[in-house]
């Protein structure tokens, strides 16, 4: 290394009148930078518009589905805590009614992502076989 250098610097830059690496220098950096940051791995790639949207949709779908089950279990524990406190029945109303809860929320979930139909659009499938 050049006397006077700075470390990590080559020692032969061109530089402009200001002492500052001119701009074909610091596209060659850049580009040996990326290059490095890519190889590895710390460059993340840009994600595409469509996969961005579905990836969000995707989130938004496990939120609603992660609220559906914890407001049922919620709402269960709520009622019978309140339950076991005005009639005196502890601890047998939280039990039953968490457990209820818990169904409710399941069977809320299901609903939702589509694999339950909702009460009163209830098809069996022996008569869809039928019809074909």
């Amino acid at each position: 290394m050049a006397r006077g250098a700075e470390p990590g610097k080559p020692s032969g830059a061109v530089k402009d009148a200001g002492g500052k690496p001119n701009s074909g220098e610091l596209e060659q950096r850049l580009s040996r930078l990326e290059v490095e940051l890519t190889r590895k791995g710390a460059l993340r790639q840009p994600v595409p518009e469509g996969e961005r949207s579905e990836r969000s949709g995707s989130v938004a779908q496990a939120m609603k589905l992660s609220s559906e089950f914890i407001a049922g279990v919620v709402v269960g524990g709520v009622i019978g805590w309140s339950l076991d406190r005005f009639a005196g029945t502890s601890p047998w109303g939280m039990i039953v009614f968490l457990l209820l809860g818990f169904a409710a929320g399941t069977l809320n979930v299901l609903r939702a992502a589509g694999y339950v139909a909702e009460s009163g659009n209830i098809k069996s499938a022996t008569k869809e076989d039928e019809k074909n």
